[in-house]
């Protein structure tokens, strides 16, 4: 080899001539393909190296999740050095080449006879492996300030995704306790007077709902029936929920008439209720002597009554108005003779709006139709059905309101 080339290497640029003849005759060429790898990282090494032209990665933990390029090493740096000063002779990264690479290789037995040889060559080799440790372990100190970076904000992003945990948790504790003090509003049981028999059901969109219906007896001989549906869902339809039947039933104990019940109602509600929600209802009273079911009607649902040997079909109807709304709000009138084999069916709005996969809503005609099929079941079975039938033609799509039923039969 001609020495001329080494003298462009400024790692032997002190030596003199001969010296570099000596060196070049002990050196050989060997050229790399782009990709190719010179060696791996735990290789042994046997032979350091001079880049003559073309460009080399040094890569740490290659292959691995943890792989880094450590540097690229350009013509005249040397590579290799490591393994043979150090005394395991292991190589402490993989190389390999970037582009098509020729370098000068010098074996283990010649390197150290260049050392004990040339002083400037091994003090320029301490000094560049001296660079080299101070530049990696500032590489080293910035890779580790951005780690903290990352595993600070990995961390804060962990500490608000567990505080959202907690606060979904607490959230829903707070919905059950809800609902579990909505469902102790509802009635346990139903009254079971002689000649006549009741069913009812309830089942909210949400964990709380707006909904709300109660059946109680008012003295020996009458039975008050209250079925309602505040105009919204979830929590702030529940807070109004739980608010007018407190104020309905405060009012249907006193024995007056259900004109009075809803208009006192409605009076307090003007007065108690800042959230702009209306109510509609229904509230009546059956006479157990008498057998005459008695209601008014506060914009609610028309119910249906199936008659002995007829089918089912809605009962009249004059204008009702909501609670809540107006100040002399005009309510519905109606009385049902509850001879043996009637019986009556109240349901909020969520029954015949339930839709199927399509968005075709269940409807009211299907509802009636639903309602006489299950004319020979007692009432509480054939309230079962209806939303069991409700339930199934929803299919998979959620239940987008809530759902009640209250059915009175006289036997």
């Amino acid at each position: 080899m001609d020495h001329p080339y080494l003298e462009q290497v400024p790692l032997f640029q002190s030596l003199p001539k001969a010296e570099l003849e000596h060196l070049a005759r002990q050196m050989q060429i060997r050229s790399l393909h782009a990709g190719e790898i010179l060696f791996r990282e735990g290789d042994h090494g046997d032979h350091f190296f001079v880049i003559d032209n073309g460009e080399v990665e040094i890569i740490k933990a290659f292959g691995t999740e943890n792989e880094r390029l450590i540097a690229v090493r350009k013509p005249g740096d040397f590579i290799g050095e490591l393994s043979l000063i150090n005394p395991a002779g292991l190589r402490m990264a993989m190389v390999r080449a970037r582009t098509n690479v020729a370098l000068w290789q010098l074996s283990r037995q010649d390197f150290e006879e260049v050392l004990n040889n040339n002083a400037p060559i091994a003090n320029r080799i301490v000094r560049e492996l001296s660079q080299r440790l101070t530049n990696a372990h500032e590489k080293t100190i910035v890779d580790l300030q951005a780690k903290n970076r990352e595993l600070t904000i990995a961390y804060n992003e962990l500490k608000a995704a567990q505080e959202q945990i907690i606060e979904k948790e607490r959230m829903e504790h707070e919905l059950q306790l809800a609902h579990d003090i909505q469902t102790s509003i509802l009635p346990a049981s139903l009254p079971e007077p002689e000649g006549f028999s009741f069913g009812a059901m309830l089942q909210p969109a949400r964990a709380v709902g707006g909904d709300f219906y109660d059946v109680f007896e008012i003295g020996q001989n009458r039975i008050g029936v209250l079925i309602g549906d505040v105009a919204d869902k979830g929590v702030p339809s529940a807070l109004v929920m739980a608010q007018t039947h407190a104020l309905l039933y405060s009012q249907a104990i006193r024995g007056i008439t259900p004109i009075e019940v809803l208009e006192n109602t409605n009076r307090q509600m003007l007065r108690l209720n800042q959230s702009g929600l209306f109510v509609t209802a229904i509230y009546g009273i059956i006479d157990l002597d008498n057998q005459i079911f008695t209601y008014a009607r506060a914009g609610h649902e028309v119910p249906y009554i199936i008659l002995p040997g007829r089918d089912a079909s809605a009962l009249p109807k004059n204008v009702g108005q909501p609670l809540g709304l107006f100040d002399e709000p005009v309510f519905d009138l109606q009385q049902v003779n509850m001879t043996a084999g009637t019986r009556v069916l109240l349901y909020t709005d969520g029954a015949a709006d339930m839709h199927d996969q399509g968005e075709t809503q269940f409807g009211l005609e299907r509802l009636r139709q639903e309602f006489a099929a299950g004319a020979a079941l007692g009432p509480q079975d054939a309230c079962c059905q209806i939303y069991e039938t409700l339930t199934r033609y929803q299919g998979p799509t959620s239940q987008d309101d809530d759902i009640t039923l209250v059915m009175v039969q006289a036997v």
